[in-house]
């Protein structure tokens, strides 16, 4: 279900791709899941509806059907929303939502910096999505090294 195969990567890496795809099989409504890092790099993917052959095909396809839309999409949101917090004083932004007519945006801060990312469909659960986002920053974040971040970084270009 990710988008770059896990053959060849660190246990740490298969792991973090193992969870990216939990999190889309657990959560009813995820049409797309995407880990950004704090400079706006894509790090991870999931995009249910490209998994030929799997009920996921019935979904809703993710924005513009592709992951690097989602990256951006996140890392902008992400963006706003701290220089924002900065603006009112308000402390680190721990998760932001956006509600639209045809589905949801969720952003969560990750320790590191990096940001996930959940694209849904409208009618999903928000307290579902935000437990199982929140299930994954805290198994995800204590990994997210510098070196493992340059890893997905990189097993991502070359998936591309």
């Amino acid at each position: 279900m990710t988008a770059t195969g896990t053959f060849g990567l660190s246990s740490e890496a298969r792991n973090l791709h193992w969870l990216l795809s939990n999190l889309v099989e657990e959560v009813p409504g995820a049409r797309s899941v995407a880990v950004v890092s704090s400079d706006g790099l894509l790090l991870l993917s999931s995009d249910p509806a490209q998994k030929a052959g799997s009920a996921a095909n019935n979904r809703k396809e993710g924005p513009k059907g592709s992951s690097a839309d989602l990256a951006t999409i996140v890392s902008g949101i992400g963006s706003l929303t701290i220089g924002a917090a900065k603006l009112m004083d308000g402390g680190g932004v721990k998760q932001t939502m956006v509600a639209m007519e045809e589905g949801s945006v969720f952003v969560m801060s990750i320790s590191d910096g990096s940001l996930l990312g959940v694209n849904t469909a409208p009618d999903c659960d928000m307290s579902v999505v935000a437990y199982h986002m929140a299930l994954f920053v805290g198994r995800a974040g204590h990994v997210l090294t510098p070196e493992l971040r340059s890893e997905l970084r990189k097993s991502m270009e070359s998936a591309q």
